[in-house]
């Protein structure tokens, strides 16, 4: 299950590795993390985690939800 904080972190972690270092985890093709998905190699701890839940909203599309979050733009209250 995830939480709000994971949802605000997915739309402001940067990628810190690869062809895509640098760029925040919201924006990932979904190529990119399907290729993790089936090489069964998610990076381990919260970054793999968080790279699962962005493949799941992407697969899902709900990825849009978390865009308008990027940059601290989102209430002070979550």
């Amino acid at each position: 299950m995830f939480q709000q904080e994971h949802v605000i972190k997915l739309a402001n972690m940067k990628m810190p590795f690869g062809k895509y270092a640098g760029r925040v985890l919201i924006d990932l093709p979904e190529e990119y993390l399907l290729w993790f998905a089936n090489k069964k190699q998610f990076p381990s701890g919260e970054l793999g985690d968080l790279m699962q839940l962005c493949l799941a909203l992407k697969i899902e599309g709900l990825d849009s939800v978390v865009r308008p979050l990027k940059y601290g733009n989102y209430p002070k209250d979550l």
